[in-house]
């Protein structure tokens, strides 16, 4: 069966670190979980995706602790990128440091014209520090990657969107949901694919966005050989000689 999952990323009174703690389980319940297809990132704080660190928590850390919590952040991050199924992040209000980096984790992103976005550390004396550095490059481009972190600039949906920042990007609603409600309609374009080839290209992609031409052609050609004894594939053949919709089971 088909299932969407949203997680909470808002900054709550709890503190981040416990929203971390409860978003690194959260995570680890889906890597193996094969009834997801697309997992959708939203806010349950009206006018914020995620606001990034609680600078007074961390003024309170000492160096060492202050390095450990990064790290943390940064490996919550990676566990998000390497989700085998799609991943859709809706921003629906502000998205700034921690908060974007969580947002570049995911494989699409969605946002409401209103949002504001940036890697804003440099303003605070620091650097993306949760994978910001690295992945804002690979979304943007080098140059604009390197413009926006050195200036600690804000962006809106519109224009995060021409920069190819998100994929898509709505005028808000009364609601105050507008971009989670464009990623389920994003997330339902892919639900009816065969899921084992969506896991098997998004693997392919992001694998092979790290080597070189020739090895990501060995890397495509181990995932294209991983779809091909699945009966997904058969399904995807024989309704295609049927003239019929397909039923895909994940198999």
């Amino acid at each position: 069966a088909s299932s969407l999952l949203s997680g909470l990323s808002g900054y709550v009174d709890i503190g981040l670190v416990l929203l971390w703690i409860y978003m690194r389980e959260l995570v680890s319940s889906l890597h193996h979980d094969t009834a997801v297809r697309v997992v959708v990132f939203r806010s349950l704080v009206q006018g914020v995706f995620c606001a990034g660190a609680d600078l007074k928590e961390r003024a309170e850390m000492n160096h060492s602790d202050s390095d450990l919590f990064v790290h943390g952040l940064r490996s919550l991050m990676t566990e998000i990128a390497l989700l085998p199924m799609p991943t859709v992040a809706a921003v629906d209000g502000f998205a700034l440091g921690g908060g974007l980096e969580l947002a570049l984790a995911c494989d699409l992103r969605t946002a409401a014209n209103s949002a504001q976005m940036g890697l804003i550390e440099t303003t605070r004396g620091l650097l993306p520090g949760a994978g910001g550095s690295q992945r804002l490059p690979r979304a943007v481009g080098f140059a604009l990657a390197k413009e926006l972190i050195f200036t600690g600039r804000r962006v809106d949906g519109q224009r995060a969107v021409d920069m190819g920042l998100v994929n898509r990007a709505t005028e808000q609603n009364s609601d105050g949901d507008a971009a989670y409600r464009e990623a389920l309609s994003l997330a339902r374009e892919i639900l009816p694919q065969a899921p084992i080839a969506v896991r098997m290209a998004k693997e392919a992609m992001n694998r092979g966005m790290e080597v070189d031409i020739t090895s990501g052609m060995a890397i495509e050609r181990m995932c294209y050989a991983r779809v091909i004894p699945t009966r997904d594939r058969q399904e995807g053949m024989a309704a295609f000689i049927e003239k019929r919709p397909p039923r895909y089971t994940g198999e």
